[in-house]
């Protein structure tokens, strides 16, 4: 757990050794820390309601509290990833575009896109009073690292975090994971019972079904793809959660 939230977030915690049983039992343990997030943004959010922000001025600084607290590492993995898929040429090119450190059209596009829904749909949490859904989506993009980093999924590199983590999961981690937060879900939005859990299932479908596409152009896995995934499942979380009207 101390290195899951050493890897995780800013919590100066010291995450001890680096071992493959560490690391495997790092990634089992991320949805927790996407609940410590969520709730986090969940109280950053309510408090800067309280102070009378407009919701989308709450929304956007809500966003860019996440990412402080995470270093902004999926920042800089969404960036990296929507590059490497946006650029011609085998996985080897694609590689390289991703390690360059700058961001491109297709990363800054994909920035302004993802990061920009996310303040909306905070917003719109503001309006609806489904607060539960921050906590919910934030945990199940966590729990997207377990789907990419599950038995049978390579990494694109021989070193880095992709290759620490890559095959690491038996399918009933991340499985149990997201059957477990759709449960909870259930009670997310009493109003629509069904939504939140169809939110979840969304979520974790759509990740696992990019997974194909991203072991075809890059060879398997990284820590930039890692970070992307996370984002793209809070992502369709929240804008499933906050779309439908009871």
């Amino acid at each position: 757990m101390r290195l899951a939230l050493s890897w995780l977030t800013v919590l100066p915690v010291a995450g001890g050794s680096v071992e493959a049983r560490d690391c495997r039992r790092a990634i089992s343990l991320a949805p927790l820390v996407g609940v410590l997030l969520g709730c986090f943004a969940l109280g950053v959010l309510a408090g800067l309601h309280q102070l009378g922000a407009p919701a989308l001025v709450a929304g956007i600084l809500t966003v860019g509290a996440l990412a402080l607290a995470t270093r902004g590492m999926h920042v800089d993995g969404l960036a990296d990833t929507a590059d490497g898929l946006g650029c011609y040429g085998p996985p080897a090119r694609a590689l390289e575009v991703m390690r360059d450190g700058g961001v491109g059209p297709f990363g800054a596009v994909t920035l302004l896109v993802v990061y920009g829904t996310q303040a909306a749909c905070f917003a719109s949490v503001l309006h609806s009073g489904r607060w539960w859904v921050v906590p919910l989506a934030v945990a199940t993009g966590r729990a997207a690292l377990g789907w990419c980093c599950r038995r049978g999924v390579p990494s694109a590199r021989a070193e880095g975090l992709g290759a620490l983590v890559a095959g690491s999961q038996p399918l009933p981690v991340p499985l149990g994971w997201t059957a477990l937060l759709a449960g909870a879900a259930v009670l997310t939005i009493p109003e629509l019972p069904w939504l939140g859990p169809l939110a979840v299932v969304l979520a974790t479908a759509l990740v696992v079904a990019v997974l194909p596409h991203i072991r075809k152009r890059f060879g398997g896995i990284t820590g930039d793809v890692l970070g992307a995934a996370v984002e793209l499942a809070t992502t369709v979380t929240l804008v499933v959660c906050v779309s439908a009207t009871a």
